[in-house]
């Protein structure tokens, strides 16, 4: 059975990118959300096993949708990996405090994602 990430990310470029190579591997079925609306109206409707969330977004931030992801009962098990190019300390320390499972930097090789998120879905798995 294919894993459901969905990225909420605004670059559409990026989201594609992202979204072809993790489909090279078998397993994965990607889903594209470019605002953090539609990444919350997305994930509480399709219920993904895992989001692959950016932090800098207009209109609404990934913190604050993390936030409301967490707050949700639909959506509050669903672990999120940050994937962004913010690459500071109060940045990644919010994301922490609002349970994500993770903070990668923008850019990151695809092999590495892949690793993390089956580390990611292995250990939820467990729960």
């Amino acid at each position: 059975m294919k894993k459901k990430i969905l990225i909420i990310d605004d670059e559409k470029d990026f989201c594609y990118f992202i979204k072809a190579n993790l489909e090279l591997f078998p397993g994965y079925e990607v889903i594209i959300a470019t605002s953090g609306e539609k990444g919350l109206r997305i994930s509480s409707k399709e219920k993904p096993d895992l989001i692959l969330l950016d932090v800098m977004m207009p209109k609404m931030d990934g913190l604050e949708v993390l936030g409301k992801l967490k707050q949700d009962m639909k959506t509050m098990d669903i672990p999120v990996l940050m994937l962004t190019a913010k690459n500071e300390d109060e940045s990644k320390m919010d994301a922490a405090d609002l349970y994500s499972v993770d903070y990668l930097i923008k850019p990151v090789e695809t092999n590495t994602l892949k690793s993390k998120i089956d580390e990611v879905l292995a250990i939820t798995k467990l729960f």
